[in-house]
């Protein structure tokens, strides 16, 4: 076996064996039965002649036509032979240099993610840690110059080979590229947590490496990774191969300017005393943000950056080994991956419930309303489907109050660089207001924005349903109420379907997709089209009460406001569930909220389930005397409720733990779930794991709702099985 403090041994290789490269990496082939289920990359190699130098180039493909290219066991084993034979051929004189690209849009989309979640040995994992060093170095200690030539999507492991070359070019084309590791539960442990921040710097590697991953997993773009000194150049994609392959000759010949970088010493004085800073800034964003108990990846990624500093390229080789060997095997990985790849990747691709119909085209739309909400959808149907738009309300001054936000929201983005003031002018044209419902007569979609009324909805849509042509979809934004009951006014209520946005509309991307006893296929087959037009994830879900998110983030809220009604210190109430990692804490979720909504909302759902959904007096206390908070904030930032507060309220004297209520919560979560399921409310669990990551915000490290409910044993407690959506690998050893 290797050298334990070097994995990847040193392969300083011009003069290998065939039989040498085969001892190096006999000892992984066994991996490839750990992967039954690997879409295996392939490697070309093809020689290309350029001002009088030889370059291999080797091109990373997908055994499987329309797959990008990903690193399992295989593809590994692949590359690192692939390469090996190189480093022959260049010791023999029949090259001067090494590339390595990829096919289409793809350089290498990372690591296979499905195969290392599957893993259930330790022992395959750390060989799979070990595997990612020992072929990447075999390029990295090549006695010849090594390029990457970026042509394409290039993320996690896929990134790392490019930074084991030691030139990169990149295309301008591209728009997803980095180092999300941390995000999904891991390290860039393939030598990309050493060679990416001696490269462009610690500040650029930690936003990079963390920053980005933990803001949604931003990626670079080619442009911006040239910019950061990620890659030497950067050319357009017309001629991106030839383009680099005639710079790398000019490295070669001596002639590049563009070629010169120096990396980043971390022992030199001034520059540690700034990995010392963006460290401890780091740090103190990892312990805001993530949870750190619970999402164990960020800190690992700051302790081995620390660390390293220090280190051989090599020696710290061996403790990202230790450090990924560790991660994969976490509850926080395989649960993120079970959100990565279930849910985004397979449910949120392939809904559950979409009929096989032709959706209508839709060319015209009508927003009914002008206020903050109806501003919003206008905006997000005339920038993501450039059609025409068309809001009305009840009077000239609130249809301007509409376009007033139209405009307001533009302008912040143009200020802010999101948008080009050209694209500005032409979102606002699309864009008209004012008092006549006539204008609806020729839309192909009209969804209101109105007061959360049965009453007044019903009076909308009868009214427009007059106006309309016959084939018109309507659609309702109501959060809670029965699509069925607005149905009930309408002469076809086939044609509508609720379609139920989340604020702010241009940040959140779930569309809870209601179809009520009466929806047509053609009709629920244009939503889910429209909401996959709009950039958003559709979910079908049954006309009930509440529908997804807001059943079960009102039953959360419901419980803890009883615990506080019923004498728990406000405190300890507002804090009991942090465990659970959501954005915000339940009172300051009210606020964001308000009171009234949330109150209405909770109605709803105690007038149909009594039993299972608390309603606070104390709640509609505060609502009466317009407070709209329940927490204040003093000078120092604390929180309190005020003693005039307080007063107004009737609260127990019950002495209620964290943990209790913690119970209490999943308890009933768990409950209402098994509930919601058994009533057809949505296709399965998965459904109700993708609401609550993309409505409610619930962590992906948790692994989705259902998952967490299961691991905490909330799921055996009250139905006595899990809900099986995903479960844990277990260790063979």
């Amino acid at each position: 076996m290797t050298d334990s403090l070097n994995p990847a041994g040193n392969h300083a290789a011009s003069n290998d064996s065939a039989s040498a490269a085969q001892d190096r990496f006999a000892r992984f082939d066994d991996l490839r039965s750990a992967a039954p289920y690997e879409v295996v990359t392939q490697v070309q190699v093809e020689d290309h002649k350029v001002g009088g130098h030889t370059i291999a180039v080797m091109t990373m493909v997908s055994e499987k036509e329309g797959h990008p290219a990903t690193l399992g066991p295989a593809g590994l084993l692949n590359f690192g032979r692939a390469a090996e034979e190189q480093v022959k051929r260049a010791g023999a004189g029949e090259i001067d240099a090494i590339a390595v690209t990829g096919t289409g849009r793809t350089f290498a989309a990372g690591a296979d993610l499905s195969t290392i979640r599957t893993l259930t040995d330790p022992e395959d994992g750390r060989l799979l840690a070990e595997l990612g060093h020992v072929a990447y170095d075999v390029i990295a200690d090549a006695d010849v110059p090594s390029f990457a030539f970026i042509n394409g999507q290039s993320l996690g492991g896929g990134f790392e080979t490019a930074l084991a070359c030691d030139y990169r070019t990149v295309n301008t084309s591209v728009r997803a590229l980095g180092l999300p590791e941390a995000g999904l539960g891991l390290i860039p442990g393939w030598g990309g947590v050493y060679r990416f921040p001696r490269l462009v710097g610690i500040e650029n590697g930690l936003k990079v490496m963390l920053e980005n991953p933990l803001k949604g997993n931003r990626f670079l773009n080619g442009s911006q990774l040239a910019e950061m000194g990620g890659a030497n150049i950067a050319f357009g994609p017309e001629n991106f191969l030839q383009d680099s392959l005639e710079w790398a000759a000019s490295v070669l010949d001596g002639t590049a300017p563009e070629a010169q970088r120096e990396l980043e010493d971390p022992s030199e004085p001034e520059v540690s005393a700034r990995w010392d800073a963006a460290l401890k800034y780091a740090r103190g964003l990892v312990q805001k943000a993530t949870h750190a108990e619970t999402r164990p990846a960020p800190t690992a990624l700051l302790d081995t950056l620390d660390a390293n500093r220090s280190m051989t390229q090599k020696e710290s080789g061996a403790l990202e080994v230790d450090k990924l060997a560790y991660l994969m095997f976490t509850p926080a990985f395989q649960n993120t991956i079970y959100s990565f790849l279930e849910l985004f990747q397979a449910r949120a691709k392939r809904p559950a419930g979409v009929p096989d119909v032709e959706p209508q085209k839709i060319s015209k739309v009508g927003v009914v309303g002008a206020g903050l909400m109806a501003a919003q959808l206008a905006l997000v149907f005339a920038q993501k489907l450039q059609v025409p738009v068309v809001m009305t309300d009840m009077d000239e001054q609130r249809a301007q109050a509409g376009l007033d936000h139209v405009a307001g929201y533009l302008a912040k983005n143009v200020e802010r660089g999101r948008m080009k003031e050209e694209d500005a002018r032409a979102i606002q044209g699309l864009i008209t207001a004012g008092t006549d419902k006539g204008v609806y007569a020729d839309a192909d979609f009209v969804i209101e924005a109105v007061f959360e009324e049965i009453g007044v909805k019903q009076q909308v849509f009868r009214e427009v349903e007059q106006i309309v042509r016959p084939d018109a979809i309507l659609a309702t934004n109501t959060s809670s109420l029965s699509v069925k009951e607005m149905a009930e006014v309408l002469e076809h209520p086939e044609r509508l379907v609720g379609f139920h946005f989340f604020n702010p509309v241009a940040q959140m991307p779930l569309i809870e997709i209601v179809r009520g006893p009466e929806t047509s296929d053609q009709v629920l087959a244009t939503a889910f089209a429209a909401a996959k037009s709009l950039g958003k994830t559709a979910v079908l879900v049954k006309d009930a009460p509440a529908f997804v998110v807001n059943r079960l983030l009102l039953l959360l809220l419901g419980l803890v406001m009883d615990a506080f009604d019923q004498g728990m210190d406000p405190h300890e109430a507002d804090t009991a569930l942090d465990p659970l990692g959501l954005p915000m804490s339940p009172f300051d979720l009210l606020a964001m909220v308000g009171l009234p909504v949330a109150q209405h909302v909770a109605e709803t759902l105690h007038s149909s389930f009594p039993e299972r959904f608390p309603l606070s007096k104390n709640l509609q206390t505060l609502i009466d005397n317009k407070v709209t908070s329940i927490w204040s904030k003093d000078e120092n930032g604390r929180k309190f409720i005020p003693e005039e507060n307080l007063a107004l309220l009737e609260r127990g004297d019950a002495t209620i733990t964290q943990d209790e209520l913690l119970t209490t919560v999943l308890d009933a979560l768990a409950t209402e779930i098994r509930i919601m399921l058994d009533e057809g409310v949505v296709a399965g669990p998965q459904d109700i794991d993708l609401c609550m990551i993309l409505g409610a915000g619930w962590p992906q490290h948790l692994g989705g709702i259902t998952p967490f409910l299961d691991q905490s044993g909330a799921s055996e407690r009250t139905n006595g099985a899990p809900f099986g959506a995903w479960s844990l690998p277990t260790s063979s050893k």
